[in-house]
């Protein structure tokens, strides 16, 4: 690779690119692990509801 102000230039170009693509995702991949989270949590403070007992018992 030459150390041409061109070349700089695209390296710089697509290390931009990257860069904001990566300022869009981040947020988003955040918020739907934050909402996996607490999805997960709530399915685990479900009281555990005997299955047993039959509905003309209740």
């Amino acid at each position: 690779m030459s150390d041409s102000p061109e070349k700089r230039g695209e390296w710089r170009a697509i290390f931009y690119v990257q860069a904001r693509v990566a300022i869009l995702f981040v947020p988003v991949v955040a918020s739907l692990l934050i909402i996996a989270a607490l999805a997960g949590n709530d399915r685990k403070s479900v009281p555990d509801v005997d299955r047993t007992v039959t509905g003309s018992l209740r």
